[in-house]
């Protein structure tokens, strides 16, 4: 028999307000422009609503949206990856995301040089690795909660964190 469902924690525009912000850092952070960003935050909460009254009550809200988001991120990644290849004049393919790049430069003077060569060392990571890196670090998920949101065991997501640390300071 079927154990009766416990109420939810918090009324989902609680959940809301609590993660909201933490949510848009973790996919500014993810994402190549705050457009991008931006449409992946709605699409996290649009899903998030669609899917709380499923949430068991035991269950941690906070992984739960990560991985929301995370699976979102990846998938709007791959998706972007398969349409990446664009006919130049040259007539040579290049990566849209080459393109996108010298159209998106980050202003050097407004933001310190060791932090945008971290972040751009950062995003030529893998994206498990640039995803568990987020997570540890900037949105102190534990490995268990990181392994959940990334979809992988709480021993791969461990050393996704190490890699991704291990390749930054080789490159550093």
């Amino acid at each position: 028999m079927a154990q009766p469902k416990l109420p939810l924690p918090l009324p989902f525009d609680e959940i809301m307000q609590r993660h909201q912000r933490e949510i848009m850092r973790y996919l500014l952070r993810l994402s190549s422009n705050s457009e991008d960003a931006a449409d992946l935050f709605q699409e996290t909460w649009l899903r998030a609503y669609r899917a709380y009254p499923r949430l068991e009550a035991e269950d941690s809200v906070r992984p739960w949206l990560y991985t929301i988001a995370s699976n979102l991120w990846r998938n709007r990644a791959r998706d972007s990856a398969r349409r990446a290849r664009v006919l130049v004049p040259d007539e040579k393919a290049v990566p849209a995301a080459d393109l996108i790049a010298k159209d998106h430069r980050v202003d050097h003077e407004t933001e310190g040089y060791a932090a945008v060569h971290l972040r751009e060392l950062i995003a030529d990571l893998p994206a498990k690795q640039q995803q568990a890196l987020h997570l540890r670090y900037f949105a102190g998920l534990n490995y268990a909660e990181i392994a959940n949101a990334i979809d992988c065991s709480e021993e791969s997501a461990r050393a996704n964190v190490s890699q991704a640390i291990g390749k930054l300071k080789k490159r550093w």
